[in-house]
């Protein structure tokens, strides 16, 4: 019988993730059953979401990765494929072949194929659905993003160019705001050397914000709605300045500023738009073939610092998706 590694959440996250959260394990893969394929994981996504997915004790860590197919039997996905599966962190699984996606032949064979875990997987379909549903961006506008160099936050700030609109992006590094100039963010912001967002927002966006793409939550998306025009809209994607609070963070009240505003706010979470995922796919990829959109992949070598590459989400330290060559 086949072997394979998996890492398994040791105890449950209390703030900050940390190594004690993690247990690798070793287990036997079960044989093929009609309608199933084994696969040897090639990439791993780590995403802030999974610090706070419910996940049991004791299972497998979630998420996507890309694999090969190394036995089939699913006359659909014959071995050799290249696939998406929500297999989580392991080295090697056995699923069934209806719940894989084969990952469909790049334009360009120099992409790497973990591009379907980034800018033309989860992240990129995030970005351009939220944004293009939620914002309803028009041309001239003014679109805020936090978490502006993040896998998701980099790739609505190009699509909002691509529209016509003036980007404003926060990011947490000088490293990081050269990176969206690069990108084309017309002003970027250090998020930690901001002392007085009122005036700083005031000078980015003289003529106020219509648009505010949120990855981070917090008081600066406070600060954000005080500036915002009437009708503005709002996606709030993520909200990773709370994910690790051990106690409840307090913010402004935004109430005031929706009302009288008549902002519209909306959540967005992906696994409830997938069946899109074609849709998003057909613009994207044109976008990354004609460099309308760039992409950056942070990239940590070894199925067993996985653990290692999720933490460094939270520290700011990972630049660009952060993904996992097994």
């Amino acid at each position: 019988m086949a072997t394979a590694k998996r890492i398994v959440l040791a105890k449950k996250f209390e703030g900050a993730p940390n190594d004690s959260n993690f247990r690798l394990e070793t287990y036997t893969l079960p044989a093929l059953k009609d309608g199933e394929v084994q696969l040897e994981a090639l990439f791993l996504t780590v995403d802030p979401y999974m610090r706070v997915f419910p996940i049991e004790v004791g299972n497998p860590m979630i998420g996507e990765q890309v694999a090969k197919v190394v036995k089939s039997k699913d006359p659909k996905v014959p071995v050799g494929s290249i696939v998406q599966a929500n297999a989580g962190w392991t080295s090697g699984s056995v699923v069934k072949g209806c719940d894989v996606t084969i990952v469909a032949d790049y334009p360009d064979p120099k992409w790497p194929k973990s591009l379907a875990l980034g800018t033309l997987g989860m992240p990129g379909k995030t970005a351009y659905l939220a944004f293009l549903d939620i914002c309803k961006p028009k041309e001239g506008e003014t679109v805020v993003v936090s978490g502006a160099a993040g896998a998701v936050g980099a790739v609505v700030g190009q699509i909002a160019k691509i529209k016509g609109c003036k980007t404003i992006g926060f990011a947490g590094s000088e490293q990081k705001l050269k990176y969206l100039k690069d990108l084309g963010y017309d002003v970027v912001l250090n998020y930690k050397n901001v002392t007085d967002w009122d005036k700083a927002l005031k000078e980015a966006a003289p003529k106020g914000i219509d648009c505010y793409f949120d990855n981070v939550g917090g008081i600066i998306s406070s600060k954000v709605m005080d500036n915002m025009n009437e009708k503005g809209r709002i996606c709030c994607c993520g909200s990773i300045s709370v994910y690790n609070a051990k106690d409840p963070v307090l913010v402004p009240p935004v109430q005031m500023n929706v009302i009288l505003k008549r902002l519209t706010i909306v959540g967005f979470v992906i696994f409830d738009h997938m069946q899109r995922s074609d849709e998003a796919l057909k613009a994207l990829i044109p976008w990354v073939q004609q460099g309308k959109i760039k992409y950056k992949e942070h990239v940590t070598e070894g199925f067993e610092n996985t653990p290692k590459a999720f933490m460094e989400l939270f520290t700011g330290s990972n630049f660009g998706k952060a993904v996992v060559k097994v």
